[in-house]
């Protein structure tokens, strides 16, 4: 869609909770229609004409691609979750792996039919869900952390096992991310919002950032590129989220893949954000939504003032701008009816 959707949706003020969780898990069969793909398309459109957007987001689920990866080599259900690379796959896993990308697994093909049930069913535009390829990297590897910091030392994989298994994820991660999205594209996503939550400074050492590492190039937006020009091929556009803490530094790189939309974590200072952030760019957040369930962590009032706050600064800012949750908001037992009546103050205070 031409860039200027988006930024006419900021104009507008619209404001924006990721809460496709909230609308499926008020569902008796909840845990059906995650299979279901009409189900759960019905759900996408539920949450947005409840929330009064345009954009249908799905489920945040950030699983669906390691699952398919590791279904393909044959790695049982129940071990999935827990599950890691402890060396390089091998070329047979490897096969079995790229072979799997042209068969869906049955959550990715409920994902997918919920996108056409949106596209065909309602004048809601269908947005695609995928995790980004550090993320995912992060869910594959048992300790991430130390290899990316020899990588950011300078250790080559040449030298070291550990880097090796980190670069040749991220490449296969990178492979399995870009079937996904096309397997959505192709179901008729309009919009692919993409999730690089560990794309952090816990991952990444913020000493290595600063003294000048190109880490986070090498790790984070090279990979990224990747995805990003596939859906400029694909004439889709980018909706990119990382609620991680980052330093300004990173969030200035995010500029190099020039999404539509740029989703922060509440820890962010959006309107200082917005000095270094493109203006063909919306903002997006970031009200502390995870903690919504707490009346203690954060009651009403607070949500009324940061609201407030976000939209009075942004405007003063003049950077696109939408009021929106920081992540998506899931579902709590026992607190649903807090969550929506926060969201619904989110919805409705002015500036």
């Amino acid at each position: 869609m031409d860039r200027k959707f988006y930024v006419d949706l900021a104009n507008a003020g619209l404001r924006m909770p990721i809460g496709a969780d909230l609308v499926l898990k008020e569902k008796a069969d909840h845990e059906e229609r995650l299979l279901k793909g009409n189900l759960l398309g019905e759900v996408i459109v539920e949450a947005a004409r409840r929330f009064k957007t345009p954009l249908g987001f799905p489920l945040m689920d950030l699983a669906v691609e390691k699952e398919w990866m590791l279904l393909s080599m044959g790695i049982p259900a129940a071990e999935i979750g827990e599950y890691h690379f402890h060396g390089c796959p091998s070329e047979a896993d490897l096969e079995k792996i790229k072979t799997g990308f042209a068969k869906a697994t049955p959550r990715i093909k409920a994902n997918c039919d919920a996108i056409s049930y949106v596209r065909k069913n309602s004048d809601v535009i269908p947005v695609g869900m995928a995790i980004g390829p550090f993320s995912l990297m992060v869910k594959m590897i048992s300790d991430p952390i130390t290899a990316v910091y020899m990588s950011g030392m300078g250790v080559s994989a040449a030298e070291d096992d550990e880097v090796k298994l980190v670069e040749n994820v991220l490449e296969l991660a990178t492979d399995a991310i870009i079937n996904s999205i096309k397997h959505q594209i192709d179901a008729g996503a309009k919009a692919i919002c993409l999730c690089e939550p560990a794309a952090n400074t816990v991952y990444l050492s913020p000493i290595q950032l600063k003294d000048g590492s190109d880490i986070f190039d090498r790790y984070v937006l090279k990979y990224n590129k990747r995805i990003k020009k596939y859906l400029v091929e694909r004439d889709v556009d980018l909706i990119f989220h990382d609620c991680g803490e980052l330093l300004d530094m990173m969030l200035v790189k995010y500029n190099e893949l020039d999404p539509a939309i740029l989703s922060l974590g509440a820890s962010r200072v959006l309107w200082e954000d917005a000095k270094i952030v493109s203006k063909n760019t919306v903002l997006f957040g970031n009200l502390p939504t995870k903690r919504f369930y707490s009346d203690a962590d954060v009651p009403l009032s607070m949500v009324k003032e940061v609201s407030h706050a976000l939209i009075k600064n942004m405007k003063d800012a003049g950077h696109p701008f939408i009021l929106g949750s920081e992540c998506d908001v899931l579902f709590v037992p026992g607190a649903s009816g807090t969550i929506i009546e926060k969201i619904n103050t989110m919805l409705t205070t002015r500036a």
